[in-house]
C-alpha cells in the first residue's frame, strides 16, 4: 500500500513552506514517525514525519521548492517491511573501504548526519562545498552554527593564500586575473522573503512616525548592582535590562490603550491583554517570541522567558506557538551597538518600541554637569489611530519609570 507525504497544518496564518532538505533519499527504508523532510516557514523550521514503515518509494517536490498545506511531498510504499536485504548488505559491504587505522581521530569522522547542525549553517556549507564533518560547532551541545561554517572558510580562504604557488612568468599573466570582480548569487530562504515582504507592506500600509527620547538608566543600573547577586542565587540568572522596559510598557500601554490595538476595516480593536514580543537575533533574520500575559509575570519569570526564547533560536527550535500573535513589540538594537534607528512596525500592531545601547553621556542635574548612563529610545507607531501628543506621553511614560524602578514595583 502507498502512503502519501503530506505538507501538515503549520500554525496559525502559515499556508507555504520551503523544503529546506530531505532526510532521506528515494529507496531509504523508514520507521513510522521517523523525519523524512525539513520544511522552512517564514516563522520556524519543522520536520515532517513518516506516516508509517516503509520505504521512501518516490520524492515529488526537491530542495528549494515551495510547497503549501495539502501538497503531496512523496510516497511511502508500506508493502517494503525489510530495512535492507541481505543482497543489498552484502553488495555494500563489498564496495566498502578497509578502514584506515591511520585515519584523523574519531570526532574528525563525524559525519553531517550525526552532528547538530543548524539549518542556515548546513545550507551555506552546501554553497560553499564544505565538509561538515571538519567543522567544530561552537554553539550548544557543539551545534555547527553560520558562523562556524563562516569562520571555517575564512580560515581556508587564509591557508589556501599563505600556501606557497608555482612561479607564473609574467608572459602567462593575463588581464582577466586582474580585473575579474567575483560576484556570488543566492536564493533567498523563505524566512528573508517572508521579512521583506512584511517590512515593505508596513512601510506601504500604515502611516508609521517614530517619536524619539531619552532614558537616564543610572537608576536601573545602580538597582541591578544591589540586587543582581541576590536575584542570581535566588532565580538561577541574570537580572537584565528587558523586563523593566517589558513592565515599563505596560504600564504606558494600560494609559494609552490604542497603542495596543489593532485596525480591522473601520474598526479599532482595543485589546485589553498584553502580549510582549522581545524581537531576537537569529541567523535567518530577526524573530519575534512573545511573552503572553506579561502582565501577570515578576520580573523573573520575564527574565526566565526571555532566557528560554534566546536559547531556542540559537539552538532552532523555537515553535509556531512561541511566535504566534503578540500586541506590541520590544526590540533592543543596543545589544549589536546600535546608538539610535527607526523600528518598524509588525503588522498588525501599531506599536514597537525600540531600545538602543546604554552610553556614558554628560548631561545637566541641579545645574551641574554629570556623566550618565543614558539610552536613547524610540516608539514607532500607526498615525491613523495613534496621534503624536499620545505616542509622545506614552514614551514619557516609560521613561518616568525606568528613571524611577520604584515606581515599577508600586505599581505592580
Amino acid at each position: 500500500m502507498t502512503i502519501k507525504i503530506i505538507v501538515p497544518e503549520m500554525g496559525e496564518s502559515v499556508i507555504e513552506a520551503t523544503v529546506h532538505q530531505w532526510l532521506k533519499k528515494e529507496g531509504d527504508f523508514v520507521e513510522a514517525g521517523e523525519a523524512l523532510v525539513e520544511l522552512e516557514t517564514d516563522k520556524v523550521n519543522l520536520e515532517v514525519g513518516a506516516a508509517a514503515s516503509g520505504a521512501l518509494a518516490k520524492i515529488n517536490v526537491q530542495d528549494g521548492q515551495d510547497v503549501k498545506v495539502g501538497d503531496v511531498l512523496g510516497l511511502i510504499n508500506e508493502d517494503v517491511k525489510q530495512p535492507v536485504s541481505s543482497t543489498v548488505q552484502s553488495a555494500t559491504s563489498a564496495v566498502q573501504p578497509a578502514p584506515d587505522n591511520h585515519s584523523t581521530p574519531k570526532e574528525n569522522q563525524e559525519t553531517p548526519q550525526t552532528q547538530l547542525v543548524t539549518p542556515v549553517a548546513s545550507r551555506l556549507a552546501r554553497e560553499q562545498n564544505v565538509d561538515l564533518a571538519k567543522v567544530r560547532g561552537t554553539g550548544p551541545e557543539g551545534r555547527v552554527t553560520k558562523s562556524d561554517v563562516e569562520q571555517f572558510v575564512q580560515e581556508q580562504t587564509v591557508v589556501e593564500r599563505e600556501t606557497p604557488r608555482p612561479i607564473i612568468q609574467p608572459a602567462l599573466t593575463t588581464d582577466v586575473e586582474f580585473n575579474s570582480r567575483r560576484e556570488e548569487r543566492q536564493r533567498m530562504s523563505r524566512r528573508r522573503r517572508t521579512i521583506a515582504q512584511r517590512l515593505l507592506e508596513a512601510s506601504q500600509s500604515t502611516a508609521m512616525l517614530t517619536t524619539f527620547n531619552e532614558v537616564n538608566m543610572n537608576a536601573v543600573m545602580e538597582l541591578r548592582h544591589r540586587r543582581n547577586e541576590t536575584f542570581q542565587a535566588h532565580y538561577g540568572l541574570k537580572l537584565g535590562i528587558t523586563s523593566f522596559f517589558v513592565k515599563a510598557s505596560i504600564s504606558a500601554l494600560k494609559a494609552f490603550p490604542r497603542l495596543n490595538a489593532e485596525i480591522q476595516g473601520d474598526e479599532i480593536l482595543l485589546k485589553h491583554y498584553y502580549d510582549i514580543g522581545v524581537a531576537v537575533g537569529a541567523e535567518e533574520g530577526l524573530v519575534v517570541p512573545v511573552i503572553r500575559d506579561a502582565e501577570r509575570l515578576s520580573f523573573a519569570e520575564i527574565e526566565h522567558q526571555i532566557k528560554d526564547f534566546a536559547a531556542k533560536t540559537n539552538e532552532g527550535k523555537l515553535s509556531v506557538e512561541d511566535l504566534r500573535g503578540g500586541t506590541f513589540t520590544i526590540t533592543n538594537g543596543g545589544v549589536f551597538g546600535s546608538l539610535l534607528s527607526t523600528p518598524i512596525l509588525s503588522l498588525p500592531q501599531v506599536g514597537i518600541l525600540g531600545l538602543h545601547k546604554i552610553e556614558d553621556r554628560p548631561v545637566a542635574e541641579q545645574g551641574q554637569v554629570a556623566i550618565r548612563p543614558m539610552m536613547y529610545v524610540a516608539l514607532s507607531y500607526d498615525h491613523r489611530i495613534v496621534d503624536g501628543r499620545e505616542a509622545v506621553q506614552f514614551l514619557v511614560h516609560v521613561k518616568e519609570l525606568i528613571e524611577d524602578p520604584e515606581r515599577l514595583l508600586l505599581e505592580g
